[in-house]
């Protein structure tokens, strides 16, 4: 399938920081899905078999980390690079991140959300 636009899956519960990378995301040819809690995130990475899932860590009804390691486990979804993108920038963190299976680690407050669309591009090799 040549020219297949990649698929976002960005589980984020701040609406309003989740809207600012959709627009983003969406400006550069991304398709993008939104989901507002961890639980809702593990159950659209299932149904639309992302791409690629920017994921935070802290969130309602379930964490990041707890996703990341569900996604894992899942052996259709095992396969699905992860960003994790957070704002807890301990050093333990980010270990505990990486160990799990991310691919990366973004801590929002340092980077703009068009980074993050490079970053994202560089991961999916586009």
């Amino acid at each position: 399938m040549p020219n297949k636009v990649p698929v976002v899956l960005l589980v984020e519960d701040d609406t309003f920081l989740g809207n600012i990378y959709k627009t983003k995301f969406e400006l550069e040819k991304f398709k993008i899905v939104v989901a507002t809690d961890g639980q809702e995130g593990l159950e659209m990475a299932k149904k639309k078999k992302p791409d690629i899932i920017l994921l935070d860590v802290l969130m309602p009804k379930m964490d990041g980390f707890t996703v990341l390691e569900n996604l894992k486990k899942d052996k259709n979804l095992a396969q699905i690079p992860v960003i994790l993108l957070t704002n807890l920038g301990q050093k333990d963190d980010v270990e505990k991140g990486l160990e799990l299976g991310a691919v990366d680690y973004l801590i929002k407050a340092h980077f703009k959300p068009s980074e993050t669309v490079d970053k994202v591009k560089d991961v999916l090799q586009l």
